[in-house]
């Protein structure tokens, strides 16, 4: 592994840290806070752990930065609340909050990269067509996993969940937030595969097929 990747990797990480830091800082509600950056506590250690045996693209590594800048600034905040996004509010007539939606966004995105990743170099799925459908698949698998998680909570904290739920009174939440991650998925498969199969190929991993 050459030096210029490693300190990457330690600036992504030095980043992400401070950030958690930041929004660790008097944020709207601990408990809150606590459930939206989960993923990033349990993730950091996993990358970490994995990162001589299963080292991942400089792409990936990137997009799970700015995965945990946004989960972050979700949990300081709660998801209903972002400043920028509550002043969007007014000029663009806007119902709600949409931050919510830029994060399942995210959630699908961002995922689709290492899915992709793991299912070339560990699964050995070379065809596209295969490949764009299982990523997807498992971006899908992630977003509803997720909405059973936050209805979980809910159903054990009662109403001390709701701002990690963010519903913001929309009964369709649930589904719109499975349909951006949806979305979020397919744009990455179509605008990131190309520059990922070349950072797969430096790897020495092969690329997919047609």
């Amino acid at each position: 592994m050459n030096r210029p990747w490693i300190s990457l990797r330690a600036t992504l990480l030095a980043a992400v840290l401070a950030g958690l830091a930041v929004s660790a800082w008097r944020p709207a509600d601990r408990f809150t806070w606590f459930l939206e950056v989960f993923p990033v506590l349990f993730g950091i250690p996993v990358l970490i752990a994995t990162r001589r045996r299963f080292p991942l693209t400089s792409l990936a590594y990137v997009l799970l930065a700015a995965h945990a800048a946004i989960l972050a600034t979700g949990g300081h905040y709660t998801y209903a609340k972002v400043p920028l996004f509550e002043w969007l509010r007014a000029p663009f007539h806007f119902a709600r909050n949409h931050f919510d939606r830029l994060g399942h966004f995210t959630q699908g995105f961002v995922p689709a990269v290492v899915a992709r990743e793991v299912l070339v170099r560990a699964a050995g799925v070379r065809k596209r067509v295969w490949l764009a459908f299982l990523t997807v698949c498992v971006c899908l698998a992630i977003s509803a996993s997720y909405e059973l998680l936050e209805w979980g909570v809910a159903e054990a904290t009662g109403s001390a969940a709701d701002a990690f739920l963010g519903t913001q009174g929309d009964p369709w939440d649930t589904q719109w937030d499975m349909f951006f991650a949806l979305m979020g998925a397919t744009i990455s498969i179509l605008t990131l595969s190309r520059a990922h199969d070349r950072q797969l190929a430096a790897l020495c991993v092969l690329p997919p097929t047609r």
